[in-house]
């Protein structure tokens, strides 16, 4: 396993724990952040710019499409923060607002959460199990 997998694993793994807590405690301040984010759009434009910064550099350094399933995982996360970095800066601000609507964000937002845990449980896990060479 490539240091760099187990590294970006623990990070993204961490990260997304993380925040799948805090979605759980705060629910309606998600909501409310995520419902006031989309309009704002000069701060969807810094945004965008961190996560094509942040896409870009994961998909440079660890592109790998095989070795098994946690190389793949990390791999298709760049390209996920990659893609919502292109969104962000590419869509008109009325475009942006529908994609989110389309997700259903209040509604299915413990669903979110839940998925949020499991990838972040999966990669911490997985991350820290493996020993860096």
């Amino acid at each position: 396993m490539r240091p760099l997998t187990i590294f970006l694993s623990r990070l993204i793994g961490l990260f997304t724990l993380v925040v799948s807590l805090a979605m759980a405690l705060h629910r309606q301040s998600f909501i409310e952040t995520a419902a006031t984010l989309i309009h704002d759009r000069p701060l969807l434009l810094v945004l965008g710019m961190i996560a094509l910064i942040a896409g870009l550099a994961m998909v440079f350094s660890h592109n790998v499409w095989s070795g098994g399933v946690l190389p793949v995982i990390v791999t298709l996360m760049g390209w996920i923060v990659l893609i919502r970095g292109l969104i962000l800066l590419l869509l008109p601000p009325h475009a942006v607002v529908s994609l989110f609507e389309m997700f259903h964000f209040e509604e299915l937002f413990y669903l979110y959460a839940a998925i949020t845990f499991v990838l972040g449980f999966y990669l911490t896990y997985m991350g820290f199990r493996r020993s860096r060479p």
